[in-house]
């Protein structure tokens, strides 16, 4: 019943069955929690420990003094999800099995229904710490041939590598069981390379990660560094908004831009702290009296000094990224004007309209004629228009006005900004440009956009400044974010995914402890193909298990003085039963 309707729409929430188990219907574009000791792409039946009950499940009876270890290794007060006992993972097993069982005649299954596979989560209470256990239908065509039975079991954390296996000895353990006289191996290793390739205080705590994945064929030894002809992808995931960035102080404009929208949405504006000594008023009255005194317009290449200092946050800008992200050198009148009322910050309604007051009647008497970039779509930029003609509309300075014309100038500054990062430094084709600079969706659209453009932003400053990215790299990773965002809202949590040659990035890595190592040998193919993966990691293998000492999971002191490293070993075993 679940497999039909989850055919037809996987459901959100998980099916009770009986009173301890509940059943979960993962899809096959879905990440799968057993997705590293198991490649199926197919929908996945996961069962485990009803959250809703408290009391012990049916099959858990006294438990051996080994279950101790899983006790320590189960957090009772975890909000994800919770393991059932082996025994009782075996008896779902086994009752899935005869479901499967063409033979089993006497349960009177009117029509045999090809189920997905099957996988419990277990608590490792038994001798071996089984921490899951699968069943996965073998056919030919329609018809059940038989069952392929897996199991995974975890052991840590541990110090000691005289515990690490040896790659000769799995082969053989693997032929003897399987019988095979002929085996493949194949390595995997996953590397976190944002912390080994940033100075200790370059990145703050955040959720931002990028780490290298990286596949190859025929393993000489267990934890070899990965060959250099190997296949590797880059996973990027990465939080605006860290102090330490480069482009902090962009972040920050985005910010005020953001406070704007929500004024213009909501009727109330949070106004940030100056960030100058000098008032906006004070800022726009100095910059007015500048221009007033050029009656022939103002001309932005005609002095460099004075350009310099117009420029917005340039001395906040860190002088490592100067080379990577400049400040543009061709701001126009409304573009300088953001920036001086963003620099002396605006901190009331009252001040903005006292900002825009100045400007207006600068315009209306014609002391001013500033130069604006052709196909600005603001308020402002019309009227500067008109200007040029001798007269201008009268605009009343009320109601939300004042705050839409501060937006309209900051999302055209922005856009230009961001475009230009795109263009000149990733060399960028338009592909999905005028998506992002359009400016025929509403202003919370432009600026939900402009989001996008920023993290983005932040995404190719990080692989510049960290993996010394080039252009080569950054073209097709701009491409890839475009993409996504052309299709999908912000999402700071997506991991991005670029495959890369393990050359550009292996000096971050080489001498790195991986955070994830692991070999598969492999025997026979298609559904006859068996497999033995043996695994170290620096954290636990499965989400149902956790440690009450996070400590445990990184580099952690052992008789004061020695550090060593910890270690979570599993290793994936899997059985054929024919019907």
């Amino acid at each position: 019943r679940i497999y039909e309707e989850g055919r037809k729409s996987l459901p959100e929430n998980p099916y009770p069955f009986e009173a301890d188990v509940e059943i979960c219907l993962i899809g096959g574009s879905c990440k799968s929690p057993i997705e590293r000791f198991w490649n199926g792409n197919n929908m996945i039946y996961i069962l485990q420990k009803a959250t809703h009950n408290e009391e012990s499940d049916p099959m858990d009876e006294s438990k051996p003094d080994d279950a101790i270890y899983a006790s320590e290794l189960l957090s009772k007060e975890s909000s994800g999800p919770v393991a059932l006992s082996v025994r009782r993972a075996k008896q779902l097993i086994s009752l899935y099995t005869m479901a499967q069982n063409p033979n089993m005649t006497h349960l009177k299954i009117s029509e045999q229904v090809v189920l997905p596979p099957l996988w419990i989560r277990c608590d490792g209470s038994d001798p071996e710490h089984t921490c899951w256990l699968g069943a996965e239908p073998l056919k030919a065509g329609n018809k059940i041939t038989g069952i392929n039975f897996h199991m995974v079991t975890c052991d840590g954390p541990i110090a000691d590598k005289t515990c690490f296996a040896n790659l000769e000895e799995l082969k053989m353990a693997h032929k003897m069981k399987h019988h095979s006289s002929v085996v493949m191996t194949k390595g995997f290793a996953q590397y976190e390379l944002i912390r080994a390739a940033a100075i200790e205080d370059t990145i703050a705590e955040s959720e931002s990660n990028i780490y290298v994945d990286i596949t190859w064929n025929t393993v000489e030894k267990i934890l070899e560094t990965p060959p250099l002809i190997s296949a590797a992808t880059l996973n990027i995931t990465l939080e605006s908004g860290d102090p330490r960035s480069p482009v902090y102080q962009l972040y920050r404009e985005l910010q005020f831009l953001l406070a704007l929208a929500e004024g213009l949405k909501t009727g109330v504006t949070e106004w940030p702290e100056p960030l100058e000594s000098e008032s906006a008023v004070e800022l726009v009255q100095e910059f007015l009296s500048d221009l007033k005194k050029k009656l022939d317009g103002y001309c932005i290449s005609g002095n460099s000094t004075e350009a310099e200092k117009i420029k917005c946050d340039t001395a906040a800008v860190d002088s490592s990224i100067k080379s990577i992200f400049t400040e543009r050198g061709d701001l126009d009148f409304a573009e300088q004007l953001w920036c001086k009322m963003r620099s002396g910050c605006v901190t009331s309604y009252q001040e903005l309209i006292e900002c825009f007051t100045l400007i207006l009647k600068s315009l209306e008497h014609g002391e001013i004629q500033p130069w604006i970039h052709q196909g600005s779509s603001s308020l402002l930029s019309k009227l500067i228009q008109q200007s040029y003609h001798g007269k201008i509309e009268a605009v009343s300075l009320s109601g939300i006005t004042p705050i839409q014309m501060l937006l309209e100038i900051g999302l055209d500054k922005m856009k230009k900004d961001y475009v230009s990062f795109f263009i000149v430094k990733s060399r960028s084709s338009l592909l999905f440009q005028d998506y992002f600079i359009s400016t025929s969706v509403d202003l919370q659209e432009q600026v939900h956009r402009v989001q996008k453009l920023h993290h983005m932003l932040e995404i190719m400053v990080s692989c510049t400044v960290l993996l010394q990215f080039k252009h080569e790299n950054l073209f097709p990773l701009t491409q890839i974010c475009m993409k996504y965002y052309k299709e999908n809202p912000l999402n700071e949590q997506h991991e991005f995914q670029l495959p890369i040659r393990p050359a550009l990035i292996k000096k971050f890595y080489q001498n790195d402890h991986p955070e994830v190592w692991k070999v598969d040998v492999s025997s026979g193919h298609g559904q006859k193909e068996v497999k033995t993966t043996w695994q170290v990691s620096s954290h636990p293998p499965v989400e149902h298990m956790t440690s009450n000492s996070t400590g445990l999971f990184w580099d952690s002191t052992i008789n004061g003085n020695t550090e060593e490293r910890m270690y979570f070993i599993s290793m994936a075993q899997c059985s054929q039963v024919h019907f």
